[in-house]
């Protein structure tokens, strides 16, 4: 195998035209890019960190590294199950143990376990299968919306909103922090809601995203691994739309996070990404997601669970 924090109220939010062959994706030579250490052991360091924990999909992106790399060419990953146990530290690197549970003819599993300070961070299981042909096959329809060329990217969005002078006036730290964040993905939201009042929303959304520069066709495991770092990007903050308007979050941390792989795809090459919360209560959100191909094949499902605390929105006087 080849070797962020989101806004506040849950949305995502890069554009290029085909990217040259030199330009490397910084996900794979540098994000993904695990250092062996022994057989099936392996050290993870850490890039765009948004908050004081570690980015959850970077954690699942490198797992899934660490696993692949345990496993022959001729299989692919079609699912992985994780669960975060403890916060990470983003002062340090992570070390992946990986345990080949089973090597079977069809289906293979493995056990990855990330290590920080002596304890598990983070635990997970990926399974591999070989390609088998199927005539039992469907899938759900793609959801209609803009193609990515008619959307505008996230830094012009920032852009506008920092235009703004009364979002310049509420918002000016955090619009500046994203501004400035160099996020190694590209988003293109579709329907971004205002930034100018708080209003009451579905827990749903979908936006437009790529990983930034070129990976190539290469193996098709990697473009799994970069589909798993993008798949937590804003994910839980879906659970978050409908309440937005009076109630402000404190504190919104991964429980575990789930993936299906279905078909190929290419991460460098815009994917629809449609996410819905179906629940919320007792301090957790549930959210669903699917990854689509822009000729409307369905690519890759994905599921989390979070903690999200909140604490009601503080108007401000008009006196």
């Amino acid at each position: 195998m080849s070797s962020p924090q989101a806004p506040e109220d849950g949305q995502g939010c890069g554009d290029r035209g085909d990217p040259p062959r030199d330009l490397r994706s910084v996900l794979v030579t540098t994000v993904l890019n695990l250092e062996p250490l022994d057989e099936d052991l392996f050290r993870g360091r850490h890039y765009w960190v948004p908050a004081k924990r570690l980015f959850g999909g970077q954690i699942v992106g490198q797992a899934l590294v660490a696993a692949a790399k345990s496993v022959s060419e001729d299989v692919h990953v079609h699912s992985l199950h994780c669960y975060f146990v403890r916060a990470g530290d983003p002062n340090v690197p992570v070390l992946y143990q990986v345990e080949r549970t089973r090597t079977g003819s069809s289906f293979s599993v493995r056990s990855v376990k990330a290590v920080q300070h002596g304890k598990p961070i983070f635990i997970c299981q990926a399974s591999f299968q070989q390609a088998q042909p199927s005539p039992m096959q469907h899938q759900f329809s793609m959801p209609t919306v803009p193609p990515p060329e008619e959307l505008l990217d996230c830094e012009t969005l920032i852009d506008q909103y920092l235009r703004d002078p009364n979002l310049q006036k509420r918002y000016p730290v955090a619009l500046n922090r994203i501004a400035a964040q160099e996020v190694p993905i590209e988003i293109k939201p579709i329907n971004p809601s205002p930034l100018s009042q708080l209003q009451r929303m579905e827990p749903k959304q979908m936006f437009w995203v790529r990983a930034r520069g070129y990976i190539g066709e290469g193996d098709m495991k990697m473009h799994c691994c970069v589909a798993a770092y993008i798949s937590d990007y804003a994910f839980l903050g879906t659970a978050v739309l409908p309440h937005q308007w009076q109630h402000k979050v404190h504190f919104m941390v991964s429980l575990d996070h789930s993936m299906w792989f279905h078909t190929p795809f290419r991460a460098d090459h815009w994917m629809l990404y449609e996410c819905e919360s179906p629940w919320a209560g007792g301090s957790r959100g549930l959210v669903h997601g699917r990854l689509w191909r822009q000729d409307g094949v369905l690519a890759v499902t994905c599921a989390q669970e979070g903690v999200i605390r909140v604490k009601p929105q503080v108007s401000e006087s008009k006196l």
